[in-house]
């Protein structure tokens, strides 16, 4: 078994290596950008795909990786996680009806609630105690995933036809621009002081320094990793200021104090 995840905050990365080592503490568990994945995936019969769902849907980068790594899937047996701020229908299902289609086994969907890491946007912001109760719940979520797994009693949740008509008229058909392809809509202020640290953690690479200033190109994931981290709060995406970054090991490291 090996864990593959694009987080851009933690939440995913979280879920997804805490689900993997309560069924088998010895597998892997490494980020979709990882330079060594095709090879790891290669070795592992049983693969646990974790994403953040965007719209009701799966991140561009996730739904590319897949389709250029098409004959990698056959005969995989695929466990897809999808974290959410809120509603998501079928998150899992979106990126499991294009493993199906490249002849991967699905045994299960997963769905997980975990705090909003849309940081430019007011729309999901909650209070940390309210954050910290969504964790605990997510905690359990997984324990009892992991318990039903090893168990051979798979949840399905994302996988169902009405879950794929939920999400398919609850968010995606609506912003269906917005998930169709990476965007080009990153945006760093005059804030910024040319750190580097946005171009270092992007795992698209999309972002390139020039001349010490940092410039976006249009392969951007919303993943919001950069946006997060940037210690000016220099840059936006879907709002047009910075409202609260969030990461997660931060807020962990919080609620311990």
């Amino acid at each position: 078994m090996i864990g593959i995840y694009l987080s851009g905050t933690g939440n995913t990365k979280y879920c997804v290596t805490k689900l993997v080592k309560l069924i088998d503490a010895s597998a892997d568990v490494v980020p979709l950008e990882d330079e060594f994945i095709i090879d790891k995936i290669k070795r592992n019969e049983t693969v646990i795909l974790g994403y953040p769902t965007q719209f009701s849907n799966a991140p561009y980068m996730v739904r590319d990786f897949i389709q250029m790594h098409a004959s990698l899937w056959k005969g995989r047996k695929m466990i897809c996680v999808a974290t959410m701020g809120a509603f998501s229908g079928d998150g899992s299902g979106c990126a499991a009806r294009l493993l199906k289609k490249y002849g991967a086994e699905i045994l299960s969907g997963v769905h997980i609630k975990m705090p909003d890491s849309v940081c430019d946007s007011k729309l999901l912001k909650r209070q940390m105690e309210e954050n910290k109760k969504i964790i605990e719940k997510a905690d359990r979520k997984i324990y009892e995933a992991a318990k039903r797994i090893k168990q051979g009693d798979y949840l399905k949740e994302g996988l169902t036809i009405f879950s794929h008509i939920a999400g398919l008229f609850g968010q995606r058909l609506w912003f269906y621009k917005k998930t169709a392809g990476y965007t080009d809509q990153l945006k760093i202020n005059e804030d910024c002081t040319g750190c580097g640290m946005c171009a270092e953690i992007c795992p698209m690479k999309n972002i390139i320094m020039e001349k010490g200033k940092p410039h976006p190109g249009d392969q951007c994931t919303m993943c919001y990793r950069c946006i997060c981290n940037c210690p000016k709060q220099a840059i936006t995406l879907l709002g047009s200021k910075v409202i609260e970054q969030y990461k997660f090991e931060n807020y962990i490291n919080l609620t311990k104090m």
